[in-house]
């Protein structure tokens, strides 16, 4: 955006994961907030769903801010709205709205989208009814506020992510047209089912109709909300070049502008702080990987960990796993390696047996799962949990390659290991997350900004931004070719960069965490930014 050009009044930003920590859409907001309110200051207003908790250590409640306003909101539009600050880097102000309020209001505006958008939800099911109504009451609130405030001849701009807010995004059109719009899907619902689905994406991808897949796969009104507030917005905006092309086949709109993911490196410890960090985690890793072994293991051992959401196809766990297996029968491997795969599943709770193993020695222990730190319900019909066993990784002293999974949120307090997913991540020598469906990938660019090398694909949209001719481990990031018909191919890659990497001399491996460092400064959101604020110079000119 150019100096001249001026920044809007007011932003609203709308999703249900503003103070909200369940998803990947939680990390681009929550990183995003810094250099965002850099620019806008107290004109930027995040918006999220109030649940109602006693407490929630990511949002802190200002009684006096907006207060005012509040009591008139909820006067005018009976939904009660809590005021106060984002607990992460920028403090963005933020409100937290409690959209049950208007339950009773749902039907008729289901039925003004349909009149005015066709969006047909008769067969909706699951979160589809709370979510538009979320979308609808963030709407209202923000109709409320600009009234309130009498900001009318005002620049107020209101962004809605996913299709989960999309609601929103369409009420104001038909209601509030003088507020710009923006609309940032961050995964094409149709997509997303297709991959669900066991479907080829990529393969048949330009024969895919949009409509016609969301009503074979039972998305239909979330797939037309999606649909129609990507037509709609002043501004339509996905993540990456990957997803704007699914954009435009499967919604039938190219995205205005692409605005990639960047991360803040706030919270990478730098210097002397950086080498401690490391040692302890990596000393961390060791002692519940040798107490669920059962068995000490190698001091220069090769710890491998790939992360994400339990989605065991689309986020390439599958060929995760698949390669693993290729590298227990390399000959040229000498280094013993230990992967984790850091999956939360449907978990009861840390192992109690583990637990006691931690705490003393010589603790009684059960060494017939030694795979698993926590327990899980559906252990017998677990994904992973079977492909372990399959590919046989039976974790025993003289196998090359040790396989642990951990089903459990990384949040510091999983009951074994008791840190966070990134005090952990620093303790790890390489990462991989062998992708199939993945719009953007922040695991992968979250790994280089530790300096952790790491390998991703070209169906990754970070792994598309970084090269597709970067396939080499040494480069730091490595991307591998992926497609609809090549798993074994893309398989047998992977090992050949764990081989490589394994084989590598210190200063080697130093190198290459530098180049790894050095890529994903070129991701930050300070370089970032610039596009979102673009996008809502694209808002303000968009003639209604």
């Amino acid at each position: 955006m150019s100096k001249k050009e001026k920044t809007p009044d007011i932003v609203f930003s709308v999703s249900w994961e503003v103070c909200n920590r369940i998803g990947g859409i939680y990390t681009v907001l929550s990183m995003q907030a810094k250099a965002l309110s850099e620019r806008l200051n107290d004109k930027l207003i995040y918006i999220g769903p109030d649940f109602g908790l006693e407490e929630n250590e990511l949002f802190s409640e200002d009684k006096e801010l907006y207060k005012e306003w509040i009591a008139s909101c909820k006067k005018k539009t009976r939904i009660s709205v809590k005021a106060g600050r984002w607990n992460i880097p920028g403090k963005p102000c933020v409100l937290l709205i409690d959209h049950k309020n208007v339950e009773d209001e749902l039907n008729d505006f289901l039925f003004d989208m349909w009149k005015s958008y066709k969006v047909d939800s008769l067969n909706a099911y699951g979160d589809y009814n709370e979510s538009v109504l979320f979308g609808y009451a963030s709407a209202k609130v923000i109709e409320n506020f600009q009234t309130y405030h009498k900001l009318t001849k005002k620049s107020v701009m209101a962004h809605f992510h996913e299709w989960t807010t999309g609601s929103g995004l369409l009420y104001l059109k038909m209601n509030v047209p003088s507020i710009k719009t923006l609309f940032t899907t961050h995964a094409t619902t149709t997509g997303r089912s297709i991959c669900f689905n066991q479907k080829a994406l990529y393969q048949y991808f330009a024969n895919y109709n949009g409509d016609q897949m969301a009503a074979e796969l039972n998305v239909t009104a979330k797939h037309l909300v999606e649909k129609h507030a990507a037509h709609e917005a002043d501004c339509f905006t996905t993540v990456s070049d990957l997803t704007a092309t699914e954009c435009k086949q499967l919604l039938e709109k190219q995205p205005d502008i692409v605005t990639p993911n960047g991360y803040e490196d706030d919270f990478v410890p730098s210097g002397t702080k950086y080498t401690k960090a490391r040692k302890e985690a990596r000393a961390i890793l060791k002692n519940v990987a040798e107490n669920l072994l059962g068995y000490q293991l190698d001091d220069d051992a090769l710890f491998i960990g790939t992360s994400g959401r339990y989605e065991y196809r689309n986020k390439g766990i599958d060929l995760f796993l698949e390669s693993l297996k290729l590298a227990t029968n390399e000959t040229e491997n000498n280094k013993e390696i230990v992967a984790f795969i850091l999956v939360p599943g449907w978990n009861i709770g840390a192992r109690k047996d583990l637990q006691q193993k931690l705490a003393d020695s010589n603790a009684n222990y059960n060494l017939c799962r030694r795979f698993i730190t926590h327990d899980i319900h559906n252990f017998d019909s677990d994904l992973i949990v079977n492909a372990i066993r399959s590919f046989r990784f039976n974790n025993e002293k003289s196998d090359k390659v040790k396989v642990i999974l951990v089903p459990s949120y990384l949040h510091g307090n999983d009951g074994i290991f008791n840190k966070c997913y990134y005090d952990l991540l620093i303790g790890l020598d390489l990462t991989i997350f062998a992708s199939y469906y993945e719009p953007w990938g922040y695991t992968p660019l979250e790994s280089a900004a530790f300096g952790i090398p790491t390998i991703t694909t070209n169906l990754a949209g970070f792994g598309l931004w970084c090269s597709t001719e970067q396939v080499d481990i040494s480069n730091g990031v490595a991307v591998i070719h992926r497609n609809d018909t090549n798993y074994f191919e893309a398989a047998d890659s992977i090992k050949d960069n764990i081989i490589q990497f394994a084989s590598m001399k210190k200063k080697e491996v130093q190198e290459c965490s530098k180049k790894a460092l050095n890529l994903a400064k070129d991701c930050s959101w300070d370089t970032f930014i610039s596009y979102y604020m673009d996008a809502f110079q694209i808002a303000s000119k968009k003639k209604n």
